[in-house]
């Protein structure tokens, strides 16, 4: 594995479901020329991630993903479904030259199994620091505080939070100021995603940033 002294890798998750995780993993992936995985992929196994990310990049590696279940829910209940029992040992940090991008499925505190272990646990065990994607959205403040505290409580470094939306400076102040982290970049929403938008967020993004 590459030294960490020497290259940039990250986990990126979200303060939820569908706050845009896949659009700035392939934005800080696309920014770092990194390697891009998913350690565990819930739903349809033909609009796949990596198949996303790889789309909307020109100088990302993409590696297939450690774990693929075949329903679109919460790993725990795919597993059962697939008939896959899961446990820590079975999630492995790849190795890679050069700069790495992981992204995490759903929220932090997402079940893999029926025994409590979460996403947090596999980010725990991996010990990269953490990029928080957090989406502006009625209740989003709360979502970000708790995950933040929780990523606290298992001692996981956060590298900074992404802003997806329009500029909320009374939202972000806050956010920023309670969990004492800073801004790595703001993405916008757009209707339709395109590489050309990736590859000009990505240019936005200050390598020191991150």
């Amino acid at each position: 594995m590459s030294n960490p002294l020497t290259s940039k890798q990250y986990f990126i998750t979200g303060i939820g479901t569908d706050v845009g995780k896949t659009v700035v993993s392939a934005i800080v992936a696309e920014a770092l020329n990194a390697t891009y995985w998913k350690p565990i992929q819930a739903g349809d196994l033909n609009q796949l991630d990596s198949g996303t990310v790889s789309s909307l990049t020109e100088n990302v590696a993409i590696l297939p993903e450690g774990i693929t279940l075949s329903q679109p829910m919460s790993p725990h209940a795919a597993a059962k479904i697939d008939g896959v029992n899961l446990e820590l040992s079975d999630f492995e940090l790849p190795k890679v030259e050069g700069n790495l991008i992981v992204e995490g499925a759903g929220g932090i505190m997402v079940p893999i199994n029926d025994d409590g272990l979460m996403i947090v646990d596999v980010i725990e065990k991996f010990q990269l620091p953490v990029i928080l994607v957090s989406r502006h959205y009625l209740g989003s403040i709360n979502h970000s505080i708790l995950t933040a505290a929780a990523l606290h409580r298992k001692g996981v470094k956060i590298a900074g939070l992404v802003f997806v939306g329009e500029e909320n400076k009374e939202t972000e102040s806050i956010i920023l100021k309670i969990t004492g982290t800073s801004v790595i970049a703001r993405i916008p929403e757009v209707s339709e995603l395109s590489k050309e938008f990736i590859l000009e967020q990505a240019s936005k993004i200050k390598l020191q940033s991150v």
